[in-house]
């Protein structure tokens, strides 16, 4: 099987270097010429320019791994209009689910099929392994798919049929929303920790946690590994971005009259970490002076 690779940055060239080690032939494309070089010094193959990369002898699977958005709907655009019929589109990155929606509306009116991939487990999972949430053609994917790829370059047991298309990115969507709430947890809790009158030593906590109990998860052993690396974190601002992922989640919650504080109340958490100043906490700290005589603290 022979994948023409979309970008080359990090997911991508990792997964590049995944499907190299198992067998699947890959071409990368990537518009940046330091990106094409990182690939053929690791004898990955790459295409001049996105036209030569399509074939119209052989049946073209390209994976798209680009930034969600525009890009992303621009190059699947792009492929509609120089594909050929009966070829596959793969989008493994980041996408808004209802823009994959309408990416599967455009292709399938050219008779190309669309794959909407969620893909879980960052850098290392890419490599090594990936966590896989696969929407599109049932048959398709039982028939050509499955075996030759996707169980290839996943994690064991880190592959999953979802369904129709659309529905890989919504699941990955919700998986990252969960992940602000999961990361939300963990940074007050170990905040009361640092702040409480026991000399904990957070890596080993972290560590130890991680092992056995009843909250054990992958997140716990990378905050002890960022704890070894700086143990009261002192080398890091306390700014946390976000993306539109979870924005996307709570729009879909209203939609669905799903009540979700959690991964609401992580958001807005995020938020609040990129002010350099609050100034509804001046308002806050205003009115208590107006009403109760509790002076606010002065710059």
């Amino acid at each position: 099987m022979l994948i023409k690779l979309i970008g080359l940055g990090k997911m991508g060239f990792n997964l590049a270097l995944n499907m190299k080690d198992n067998g699947i032939d890959v071409v990368g494309y990537d518009i940046t010429e330091t990106a094409l070089a990182k690939a053929n010094e690791n004898d990955i193959k790459t295409s001049k320019d996105l036209k030569s990369l399509i074939s119209n002898e052989d049946r073209n699977i390209v994976w798209v791994m680009l930034p969600a958005g525009n890009i992303t709907n621009d190059t699947i655009i792009e492929l509609s209009k120089t594909l050929n019929k009966n070829d596959i589109v793969i989008d493994g990155g980041n996408s808004n689910y209802k823009d994959s929606l309408r990416n599967t509306r455009i292709l399938e009116e050219k008779g190309i099929c669309f794959f909407d991939v969620g893909t879980s487990g960052g850098v290392n999972g890419a490599r090594n392994g990936a966590s896989l949430m696969v929407g599109g053609p049932e048959a398709i994917y039982n028939n050509l798919l499955e075996d030759e790829l996707f169980l290839k370059i996943s994690a064991e047991g880190g592959c999953l049929y979802t369904g129709e298309a659309g529905s890989g990115h919504y699941l990955k969507m919700i998986h990252n929303s969960m992940l602000y709430g999961f990361m939300q947890t963990l940074g007050e809790g170990f905040e009361l920790l640092e702040k409480s009158d026991f000399n904990y030593d957070l890596e080993e906590v972290a560590l130890s946690l991680s092992k056995s109990s009843v909250i054990r998860c992958w997140l716990l052993e990378l905050l002890a590994n960022a704890f070894s690396k700086d143990a009261d974190l002192s080398k890091i601002k306390d700014v946390v971005s976000s993306s539109k992922t979870t924005l996307n989640t709570i729009e879909s919650a209203f939609e669905l009259d799903v009540p979700i504080p959690i991964i609401s109340t992580s958001l807005m958490m995020r938020l609040r970490s990129e002010q350099d100043e609050s100034f509804s906490a001046k308002v806050i700290a205003s009115l208590r002076d107006e009403v109760g005589g509790h002076k606010p603290k002065s710059k």
